[in-house]
């Protein structure tokens, strides 16, 4: 038994020891041909770095392409709109010219104008256009003799007047002539609270469009807690309107009028009778009259800016022509 497994052992070792030195070859080719399989694949993955490396730096390269073609159209555009503006602009020099001009002139005029509106301010409101007119005229001339330099024919429209603010006055009802543009002016410059004569009753009516949205308390000196209603628009800022008023004032008035105003606690206060009230900064007083020529004495006129808004025939014509001109020509 033994003798015959050895024969057969060797019979099987015959056959198969080629194949097992055929294996051994077949395994060192594998491993030669894997070792070349990992070099190719190396070398793939290198490529493909490149690949991505040189994708990237395209996609970069194209993307500046486009922003710089970008760029060239909107420099030419602004180029374009540059030349435009340069050629139109070409043509406002002369009116560039004459504006430095026509400014340095009024630089140069501007102490002599602010006298004739201070004048204007402080004496002119309770006269006539005429008699303005003649004070003006009267102090221009004096100007010429002292050689104080102002702008001739000079106004307090010209040289205080906001169109905005006057075209909001007149559309609040305020007449369009001379007179009272250059009283509205006044109540709007003036430090002193304006009493305005107006039988017609065009200033009232003003004043109550004017301050209607930023609220208006109207009094009377026959009402019996017109100081109360004063006393409170003094406290909160609201604008009053003082109406109907005869030749002499209420007393009680007069700390309102002088504007005694002082500090007490770190705020303004105003004293009105036994009552210290806080004075708001905000507040605005207005005194109108229907006397057609009242006299009042001088310690009350020193203590309001007296003007005089009773229409005469001059600044009727003024005030026919801006209305036939607002519906002519409402723009």
């Amino acid at each position: 038994m033994w003798v015959r497994a050895m024969h057969t052992y060797y019979l099987v070792s015959v056959s198969v020891a080629p194949k097992r030195a055929k294996l051994a070859e077949a395994q060192a080719s594998l491993e030669v041909t894997m070792q070349a399989l990992a070099e190719a694949k190396a070398l793939l993955k290198a490529v493909e770095d490149k690949l991505a490396q040189l994708q990237a730096s395209f996609e970069e390269a194209n993307q500046k392409k486009l922003d710089l073609a970008a760029q060239v159209d909107r420099c030419s555009a602004q180029l374009d709109r540059a030349g435009k503006l340069i050629g139109g602009l070409g043509g406002e020099k002369a009116r560039w010219e004459e504006t430095i001009k026509k400014l340095t002139e009024d630089l140069r005029n501007v102490v002599g104008d602010v006298v004739i509106s201070a004048g204007v301010i402080a004496y002119s409101g309770p006269f006539t256009p005429t008699f303005r007119g003649e004070l003006t005229t009267m102090w221009m001339e004096n100007m010429v003799t002292l050689n104080l330099p102002h702008t001739a024919g000079t106004s307090i429209i010209q040289t205080l007047a906001d169109p905005v603010k006057v075209r909001a006055w007149n559309i609040a009802g305020l007449p369009s002539d001379q007179v009272s543009i250059e009283n509205g002016i006044v109540v709007s410059k003036a430090r002193r609270w304006p009493l305005m004569i107006d039988p017609q009753g065009q200033a009232n009516k003003w004043i109550k469009n004017t301050e209607k949205d930023a609220g208006l308390d109207i009094i009377k000196l026959s009402e019996k807690d017109f100081l109360r209603t004063l006393s409170n628009g003094v406290r909160f800022g609201r604008a009053v309107l003082l109406e109907n008023i005869q030749e002499h004032l209420d007393p009680a008035l007069e700390p309102l009028l002088q504007k005694q105003v002082y500090k007490q606690g770190g705020s303004d206060v105003i004293k009105m009778g036994d009552d210290i009230i806080p004075y708001h900064p905000d507040f605005r007083f207005y005194i109108t009259t229907k006397l057609r020529n009242p006299h009042y004495a001088p310690e009350v006129s020193v203590k309001v800016s007296l003007l005089n808004f009773f229409v005469t025939l001059d600044g009727l014509e003024d005030q026919l022509l801006g209305i036939v001109v607002g519906q002519e020509r409402a723009d």
